[in-house]
């Protein structure tokens, strides 16, 4: 199992690091949800454990792969090799492991000064709270991005139909594809239930160096604002979905209504039918 390592301020980037060195870094989606408890480190074949929760380890000789709950992985200064090898030993313990994985890359560049970009993190150091405070900033905004997608998709399947209902004024006449839409519309909102909590703060020390780092990041990945655009679509998808329904409901039972007449009027006929035939 995961042994417990104490979080320090030593140096993981070396204290002689040129100035300027850059390390590419590759955020991935991998799943609905990453199974941590179960991995055995000395199974993925890594180095050591840099920081418990995220779990980071080291990965060759300057590389880290820090690894989430959500389904997130960051792999930063690893080599595409390295990177297929780590994540043929995680398929197991992926819930839900998306065919193809939702991908953000950037660089990290150890430098004189921090500056931050959506595409490049220069730091002056990879100390261990510095590097929790960068993978937590680069999972969460490939875990928005993953969110982001699965938003515009249900847009895109429920579109059509508020389309002909605003300009028809009734539902489309294929009701086999109207509920195969609806039901993968619901099915994708169910899962972003369980969406990341960007405004949760990662496990460093409460340093205003520290905290300004990671605010830094949230402001540059725009955090809060596109949470906040998210909760919104995620409300217009459930009134959506919700209004669908009840009008394809509402349909169906119009219609019941009407056979039910047209079966009473058929009745009455036959036995009027019957009636006078028998009288005559």
């Amino acid at each position: 199992m995961i042994p417990h390592v104490e979080i320090t301020n030593d140096l993981i980037a070396t204290a002689d690091a040129p100035s300027q060195e850059r390390m590419p870094a590759r955020a991935l989606r991998l799943g609905r949800r990453l199974e941590i408890g179960g991995i055995e480190i000395a199974n993925l074949g890594q180095g050591t454990t840099v920081n418990t929760s995220p779990l980071v380890l080291r990965v060759g000789h300057k590389g880290f792969a820090a690894l989430f709950p959500y389904g997130a992985a960051v792999l930063m200064g690893v080599s595409r090799a390295d990177e297929e090898l780590l994540l043929q030993k995680l398929r197991d313990h992926i819930e839900r492991r998306l065919d193809t994985p939702v991908v953000r890359v950037s660089e990290i560049e150890i430098g004189p000064s921090e500056t931050i970009s959506s595409d490049l993190v220069t730091v002056p150091d990879l100390s261990p709270p510095r590097l929790v405070a960068v993978v937590d900033a680069l999972a969460k905004n490939v875990a928005l991005a993953f969110e982001e997608e699965q938003v515009e998709r249900v847009f895109d399947v429920l579109e059509p139909f508020a389309n002909d209902l605003a300009d028809l004024g009734r539902l489309p006449r294929n009701r086999q594809r109207l509920l195969q839409a609806v039901g993968h519309a619901l099915r994708i909102h169910h899962q972003l239930f369980e969406r990341v909590d960007v405004e949760e703060m990662p496990a460093i020390p409460t340093s205003k160096e520290f905290r300004h780092l990671h605010d830094s990041l949230a402001k540059a990945y725009h955090f809060e604002k596109r949470a906040n655009a998210l909760s919104r679509k995620v409300e217009a998808i459930e009134v959506m979905t919700t209004a669908i329904t009840e009008l394809f409901n509402a349909q169906r039972e119009v219609r019941l209504e009407i056979t039910i007449i047209l079966l009473l009027v058929v009745e009455i006929s036959i036995t009027f039918i019957d009636f006078f035939l028998r009288s005559g």
